[in-house]
């Protein structure tokens, strides 16, 4: 018989990294909360008959948001055989509020208080015995990083499969263990014993699914309503308030009798808070920290290992021992050149910039896993709460920074819908790594690698999300009122060594094998379209690209952005093969580019590049395609998250109908400041920007909570 051991805690707690300790696997963890946001399985190392489940961290079993319903339906409908409840010990009283909900469920539970070795350089002890007593269930203390105590919580969690605990029926006050028993008379009497309880109080917080599940009458609810606000008048506050102070009370009197507290100090974490948490210096530290990221990455050591990459090792080595190869061999013409021109410009023009990104990566993964970044969504909850979004937005735009898709599945910690779909329809405006290529590639060939073209591309990320939160919360699809933003700041940690090179390996490799799949088959495609076009009645090869089938397809809707100022079919075929991966976009001028003009003109691939574009049309093309729509990939992942064609077009055409607007105003705002160039398209750029003013500041629509019903937002 197989027994399935269900990993639950709080965000943060430490369950992914005892996830990956107990199975052997790799999945992501960050030093901050929402990292997972569905569950995960796997077996445990040496039983192949016992299944791990790590799932999302939650504060409570009551679902607010998309992974806390995943969390809490599996607890109730699939039944694990034990829950394996791991709990911060740092901090006890916040995480012991959600056992006290698992161990009502009835399911038979371990309490495993993690990081033990925090709690113990801290000088608290703790009396893992009287806890266990109190709680009716066994309590193991352990440190999922420093694999100490796992064995132990293994091993009872296998013991204790199929023994239930003894529950903590009886610790609430009169008043409401009065209504809790109506309740249970009433409608659970032939509900299991061990779980009636719990059903009573998911019903006396007025839980509607659990009252749907159970198949209650009108009759039923409104016979226990009265019970509910009986005890709400008696206690002089609302259901649920009552039981999340009754649980808090009996949580802070338990952790009273069970740890005892060295005496205080500022400890590390709480000096280095007080200056990169101050109101003043908070915004100013993180541009520096991002600016000096971005700085290393891309420009200092990262451009000067990029470029001898791209200049010596795909610019010189390759080509030739590839050509020479070729040439051995006596391969036909066209092959030739599809493998030189064709996979070794393209393959090797994205290939290029590899280095900067294993740096940034690497980079990014130490300010996270210290605990930096989790700060920065605290930070940031001041910024986005301006704008009707909390700083939980910002977590699903940290995990973007290393891929859309991941983070726009973040975005299932946001409980609020409006909330949800906003920061799906922008997390991708921040640049992922796929978008990195392309960042690096004009900042080498058209602004002569200037250091501030990348943190310039982040913030223009940044202030985009910025942009469109505000536009859109003041409409009536996004009107609400924003959720307000819980999170335990984890304290400051060293990065562990082998810990970063798996999360910066990990990221690295799956875009060096995006590299080697779908940018290899896209740039044999660019340069079959590219070399063959209609002649003499028939397809054939064509001497000159501008008769290509590409060039083709690109001048038939190159009008479309000729007034962004890049009106050139090389650049609009590269934008749209962008939409496969964003990495192609990269490849495809290195086809376009490198397609037997290298030994013609003497010069490499992207100096005929920066000779093709103005610094101006040059940050239009950037821009562009840093805001509209993402890869095939991510844009699957926000069909996933919306639920809703219509929501899904919406949220496509927005991102690009954005890009478009801001690139023109860029574009034609800045040819009439530095040329004085004005005409009917700079005319409907200052219109834009007007509109986009009026927008930023006009009133929005209220939400009027008075009339929220079944959970739709009533504005006006």
């Amino acid at each position: 018989m197989s027994i399935r051991i269900a990993l639950a805690g709080n965000p943060n707690c430490g369950k992914t990294t005892l996830f990956n300790a107990l199975t052997g696997s790799r999945q992501t963890v960050g030093n901050w909360p929402g990292v997972t946001v569905e569950k995960k399985e796997g077996h445990l190392r040496g039983y192949p008959d016992v299944e791990v489940v790590d799932l999302p961290g939650i504060y409570s079993l009551s679902p607010y948001s998309p992974e806390e319903v995943v969390a809490r339906t599996y607890l109730v409908e699939e039944k694990p055989e034990v829950i394996l409840n791991i709990v911060d010990g740092t901090n006890l009283e916040r995480n012991l509020y959600l056992t006290t909900q698992l161990i009502e469920l009835g399911l038979p539970t371990v309490v495993a208080i993690n990081m033990l070795d925090l709690l113990q350089k801290s000088g608290d002890v703790l009396d893992t015995g009287t806890l266990s007593a109190k709680l009716g269930c066994p309590v193991v203390a352990i440190s999922a990083l420093e694999k100490t105590g796992i064995d132990e919580a293994v091993g009872l969690a296998l013991q204790t499969s199929g023994v239930p605990p003894k529950g903590l029926r009886h610790h609430y006050s009169g008043a409401l263990e009065h209504a809790l028993a109506h309740i249970e008379e009433a409608v659970l009497h032939d509900e299991p014993e061990n779980i009636q309880h719990w059903y009573a109080i998911r019903l006396f917080e007025r839980d509607s699914k659990i009252a749907e599940k159970l198949g209650l009458t009108s009759e039923q609810v409104d016979h226990i309503e009265k019970d509910i606000v009986a005890c709400e008048e008696e206690l002089d506050n609302d259901s649920e308030s009552i039981m999340s102070f009754e649980r808090y009370e009996w949580v802070g009197r338990l952790v009273s009798s069970s740890l005892h507290a060295a005496p205080r100090q500022l400890s590390i974490s709480d000096k280095i808070d007080q200056i990169v948490t101050n109101r003043f210096l908070a915004l100013p530290i993180f541009i520096l920290v991002i600016t000096g990221v971005y700085y290393l990455a891309m420009h200092s050591l990262g451009a000067f290992i990029t470029d001898w990459v791209n200049d010596v090792f795909f610019g010189k080595m390759v080509p030739d021992a590839v050509s020479g190869w070729l040439e051995a061999l006596e391969v036909d013409e066209w092959l030739s050149n599809l493998i030189l021109d064709g996979i070794v410009a393209g393959v090797g023009a994205v290939l290029g910039f590899v280095p900067q990104i294993f740096l940034l990566f690497a980079m990014l993964g130490i300010v996270e896993s210290c605990g930096y970044m989790a700060r920065v969504a605290f930070i940031l909850d001041q910024v986005f709460h301006r704008i009707g979004l909390s700083g939980k937005s910002f977590i699903p735009i940290l995990i973007g920074t290393g891929c859309g898709v991941p983070g726009i599945m973040a975005s299932r910690t946001i409980e609020n819908e409006a909330d949800r779909r906003m920061t799906v329809i922008t997390t991708t405006f921040i640049p992922c790594s796929a978008k990195l290529p392309i960042i690096a590639m004009f900042a080498g060939a058209i602004f002569h690698e200037a250091w501030w073209v990348a943190p310039a591309a982040y913030f223009t990320g940044i202030a985009a999300i910025v942009i469109s939160g505000v536009i859109l919360k003041k409409t009536r699809l996004f009107a609400s009122d924003p959720a307000p933003f819980v999170m335990e700041l984890p304290p400051y940690r060293w990065p562990r060594a082998g810990a970063l090179f798996r999360s910066t390996w990990e990221r690295g490799f799956s875009f060096i094998k995006k590299a080697g799949t779908i940018i290899l088959l896209s740039t044999i495609l660019i340069w079959f379209v590219s070399s063959y076009g209609w002649s003499e009645g028939g397809l054939g090869m064509v001497e000159n690209m501008e008769d290509s089938l590409l060039a083709s397809v690109g001048n038939a809707v190159k009008y479309l952005f000729v007034p962004l100022g890049w009106g050139d079919w090389k650049a609009v075929v590269a934008t749209i093969t962008g939409l496969i991966a964003k990495e192609n976009l990269v490849g495809t001028f290195g086809v376009l580019y490198g397609v037997g003009e290298v030994e013609e003109t003497g010069k490499e691939i992207w100096a005929q590049l920066g000779a093709s574009y103005t610094g101006l049309s040059a940050w239009s093309i950037l821009v562009f395609n840093l805001l509209c729509a993402p890869c095939f990939a991510a844009m699957g992942a926000i069909r996933r998250e919306m639920e809703n064609w219509k929501w899904f077009l919406f949220a496509i055409g927005y991102q690009s109908v954005f890009a478009w607007c801001v690139a023109l105003c860029f574009y034609q705002l800045g040819m009439w400041v530095t040329a004085g160039v004005f005409g009917i398209w700079t005319a409907i750029a200052l219109a834009l920007v007007a509109l986009g003013v009026y927008m930023l500041f006009r009133k929005g629509y209220t939400v009027r909570i008075e009339n929220m019903v079944n959970g739709e937002n009533a504005v006006g």
